[in-house]
């Protein structure tokens, strides 16, 4: 059984420490862990996504063996245009929804909060909008990482697409490595064992 991971997030430097790019940086990680170098990512029919991708081994089992096989994607469209490449590659790989992970930012939690689920809806995020219309199905994973609302009157699609603040800058390390553990627990222990570690108050 293969997973596949896939950090969502906007292309080029411009966006690259955009709130809305917490999915990528999240995705990098998983990489730097994994000795991963991203190349162009293949799909059915010898098409070429808009990705880039490494396979894996995520995490480690009993005794230091390797961890279960995993596809590292990274998306390289913009976000609301996330869905092609994800449903292509899903494709390819036979991956079903119930090994598919995304890795979004998230309004509705605060941040550095991490949250896991399985399925619902996309809560207004284009990005999950477009992979689930792509895909036929809401039916997948979500590692969905806190970024808290915009403060004020401040519109939401501004501050998605603005930088992380010094602040935020200083703990966002943190945030991401809680974000990259989160999935290693998800493929080792399953939806619902994630939860209760990610989930509980932070002493």
């Amino acid at each position: 059984m293969t997973w596949m991971v896939v950090g969502l997030g906007n292309p080029g430097p411009r966006y690259a420490a955009n709130r809305h790019n917490v999915g990528h940086m999240v995705l990098d990680e998983l990489a730097r862990r994994t000795g991963a170098r991203l190349g162009q990512a293949s799909g059915p029919g010898g098409q070429r996504p808009r990705a880039v991708s490494a396979s894996v081994r995520v995490g480690t089992g009993p005794g230091g063996v390797p961890g279960p096989a995993a596809v590292l994607v990274k998306t390289t469209t913009y976000m609301n245009d996330s869905g092609g490449p994800v449903a292509q590659i899903a494709r390819y790989l036979h991956v079903p929804a119930e090994t598919l992970v995304l890795v979004h930012d998230e309004l509705d939690i605060g941040f550095g909060d991490v949250r896991v689920k399985g399925g619902g809806g996309e809560g207004g995020h284009n990005g999950l909008r477009d992979v689930s219309r792509a895909l036929g199905t809401g039916d997948y994973l979500r590692v969905r990482v806190g970024i808290g609302r915009p403060p004020g009157r401040q519109d939401p699609a501004d501050y998605v697409l603005a930088d992380f603040t010094a602040a935020e800058r200083r703990e966002l390390g943190w945030v991401v490595d809680r974000a990259a553990d989160a999935v290693e627990a998800l493929i080792a222990g399953g939806l619902q064992s994630t939860q209760r570690i990610f989930h509980a108050p932070l002493e």
